[in-house]
Formats: structure tokens, C-alpha cells, sequence
């Protein structure tokens, strides 16, 4: 028998039990659905967080002062509100360190903002002319503070997103002179719009005005809580780190034998640990979803033992009239397999519906794997083999004699 005779007997038997046939590959259907819509679940959370933490910068650096708790494992003092980091710390970064490309001081505040009858609170935060760069954060319009502004403690803003439309709605912000605790500032620009950050905090929500204005006229002090550094690139962050906190030891006059007072925090640490956790999670998901795989295998296997069952008679009349035992171990063995193909493809098109519906129902990002459709393919087509071979052997392995005689 050539293999498309074998094949063409094999769909025939198939459609003789529609429905157990459908029911058999329902298993698969599902499995190989689950497998490829966890899979795009995770992966596209992985994408996600990635893109995020490439839009802060893969080549950031956070200095601050004091103590930082991260994973159980404590950097600085035990005191984390010290306040030891100064503006010349920051200068001396830049100015001494050849890999360190751009620094701003940063230093954070709440306040009531107000225009007209309209009040708004948000975050204020302080920090010099090279942070959209730093941060890799376009203004849309109108223009970011300067170097003479910082001099100066000039009384100018640059709002987020969300601030001019609750403040501002309907108009234009720049130009216009809003209130921060009960001090005017007068806006100049208006930041692109960033969406969320990975912890789920609206980052549009936030109004920046030159470091030196918010220590001055909203805070109070001389210090500086935290700096975003920028390396030259993403290879020379682990530099940059050693060479700050050789630096900041050396400006800090602490022995040897001292704990550092501030902390130096890497995101190429943050996005290798983010990436890891998310690979993970796509693994445990997608293995989860291969034991339906498995079940729907084992369905098949149950469903080919009760045809060889019930198809006996043909069996041992086949083998009469000189069919050989290699061809009737092909059949069953094709017809396992086609079981297995079949609802493989279903499931890859289930799979795919359900990944595209998914963000558009509860928003979750999902990113279609092209690997888990080929693996499910194969996958598919391995579990038809593995399974359906006991069964295509039990077949061939039949005495034609007693297969005649068999009721």
C-alpha cells in the first residue's frame, strides 16, 4: 500500500465517528491553545517591562543617599534618611569620571498646584537641563529649563501630561502662571506623554522645575536626595558604578573599613533581573499548559486502543489478503498522527484568537510567539507518534486467524 492510500483510509475510518474523532481532538485542541496563549501572555509581559525599563535608560545609574534595601541585601548605611549627597558630588561625577556621559540632582516634593479654580496635587520634582536626555523624555512643546535657570533658582516648570489636562484643559499651558504652594511659577513646556511605569504609577503625573528652586523656595535645604547618571553606554555601567562609589568614598572621607553612605543602583541589574523573573514566568506558563498536551495525548491513545478493538475483523481480513503487518501498523500510526495534526492547527488558531482577544478585554499585553506555534506543530505531531504507537503495534501485532474469529 503507497501512503496516500494509507493516508486516504485513514481519514475514512476518522469520519466514520465524527464525533468520538472530535472529542479525541479536543484535548490537543485545547493543550496546544493553552500552551500558545500562555506563552504569548508571558512574552508579552516580558516585552513589555523591557520596553519600559528601555525607555528610563539600560545605561542609568541612581545615586542617593543613606541606605537601599534591595532583595534582603542592604547597600550604605543602616540609616536611609542621611543626608550626605551634595550638588558637588554630582559636579565631581561628571567632571572626574570618563564614563559617565551626563548627572542631575534630583530632589522630590508634594505640593497643591492651583490655576484659576482649578487645584491639582502631584509630585514636584527638582532636577537640572540634562535630564530629558538623561531619561530619554521628549518635550512636546514649548521648551525644557536651562543651565542659567538652575543658576538662578528661576521660578519655571516644565508640566507632565496629566497636569496640563486637569489644570489646563481645553488651552494652551505655556506661558500661563500656576501656582505651587502659593508661589508662582510660570510653565515653559509640556512633557511627551510616558504612560505608566512597571509598578503601575502614572508617570505624566509630575511637574519639573529647576533643582535649585525646589531646594531653595520649596524645601528648604542644601541636599540633594538622589541623581540619575547616565553612562557613556550600556556595556559601562558596571564602570561607571565602581568609579562613583571609588569617588564618592574618596569625597566622603570614609575608612576602609567604613560602610558607604549612600548607594550606587545599576538598571542593567534591575533589567537583567526583570527579564529573568519574566523568562520564568513564561517557562512555569507554558509548561502548566503542556499537561493538557499530555492529557489530550493520552485521549488519543485510549480512543486508537478501542478502535484496534472494535476494528479487528478488518484487521485480520486485511492481513488474509496479504496486507503486512507494516501497513497496518502505518495505518493506525497515520491515523493517531492526523488526529494529533488536525487539532494541533485548531489549537494554533484558537490560540492565536484568544492571544489577540486577551488585550483587548483586560488589557494584559500578549506577543504571539512564532517558536511556540512551530513547537506545538511538533509537538502535536510527537504526541501523535508516541501515542499512537502502542496502539498501530497492538494492531500489527495481531494473529490473522484469531482476528477472523474475533466477534
Amino acid at each position: 500500500m503507497n501512503l496516500w492510500l494509507i493516508f486516504r483510509i485513514a481519514f475514512r475510518a476518522l469520519a466514520r465517528n465524527k464525533m468520538r474523532s472530535a472529542l479525541t481532538m479536543l484535548g490537543i485542541i485545547i493543550g496546544v491553545a493553552a500552551v500558545i496563549a500562555m506563552v504569548s501572555i508571558g512574552q508579552g509581559a516580558q516585552a513589555s517591562v523591557a520596553e519600559q525599563i528601555a525607555s528610563v535608560g539600560t545605561n542609568l545609574l541612581f545615586v542617593g543617599g543613606g541606605s537601599m534595601n534591595v532583595g534582603g541585601v542592604r547597600s550604605g548605611t543602616g540609616q536611609s534618611n542621611i543626608n550626605t549627597l551634595e550638588v558637588e558630588d554630582i559636579d565631581a561625577i561628571r567632571r572626574e569620571i570618563p564614563s559617565v556621559a551626563m548627572a542631575t540632582p534630583s530632589v522630590n516634593a508634594r505640593a497643591q498646584l492651583v490655576f484659576g479654580n482649578q487645584n491639582w496635587n502631584s509630585q514636584v520634582q527638582g532636577v537640572n537641563e540634562q535630564f530629558p536626555q538623561i531619561r530619554k523624555w521628549l518635550v512636546q512643546s514649548g521648551e525644557f529649563f536651562t543651565e542659567a535657570d538652575i543658576r538662578t533658582a528661576s521660578r519655571v516648570v516644565v508640566i507632565g501630561q496629566t497636569i496640563a489636562e486637569n489644570l489646563f484643559p481645553g488651552m494652551d499651558a505655556i506661558g500661563q502662571t500656576l501656582r505651587v504652594r502659593e508661589l508662582p511659577f510660570r510653565v515653559i513646556g509640556i512633557m511627551a506623554r510616558r504612560g505608566q511605569d512597571p509598578q503601575g504609577r502614572d508617570q505624566d503625573d509630575v511637574l519639573f522645575a529647576p533643582y535649585s528652586t525646589v531646594q531653595k523656595k520649596l524645601l528648604a535645604i542644601t541636599h540633594i536626595q538622589f541623581a540619575y547618571v547616565s553612562a557613556i553606554s550600556p556595556n559601562a555601567t558596571y564602570t561607571a558604578q565602581e568609579q562613583i562609589t571609588d569617588l564618592l568614598r574618596q569625597r566622603h572621607k570614609l575608612a576602609p573599613n567604613q560602610e558607604n553612605d549612600f548607594f550606587v543602583r545599576n538598571m542593567t541589574d534591575v533589567a537583567e533581573a526583570a527579564d529573568e523573573t519574566n523568562r520564568i514566568m513564561t517557562i512555569l506558563l507554558g509548561s502548566i499548559a503542556s499537561v493538557s498536551l499530555l492529557v489530550g495525548g493520552i485521549g488519543i491513545m485510549n480512543i486508537m486502543l478501542v478502535s484496534v478493538t472494535e476494528r479487528t475483523r478488518e484487521i485480520g481480513i486485511r492481513m488474509a489478503i496479504g496486507a503486512r503487518s507494516s501497513a497496518v501498523r502505518k495505518q493506525f500510526l497515520i491515523e493517531s498522527i492526523v488526529l494529533s495534526l488536525i487539532g494541533g492547527v485548531i489549537g494554533i488558531l484558537l490560540g492565536i484568537a484568544i492571544s489577540v482577544i486577551i488585550p483587548r478585554m483586560v488589557g494584559w499585553p500578549t506577543l504571539v510567539s512564532v517558536t511556540a506555534i512551530i513547537g506545538s506543530v511538533v509537538f502535536s505531531a510527537a504526541v501523535g507518534i508516541f501515542f499512537g504507537y502502542y496502539p498501530a503495534r497492538k494492531a500489527a501485532g495481531l494473529d490473522p486467524i484469531e482476528a477472523l474469529r474475533y466477534e
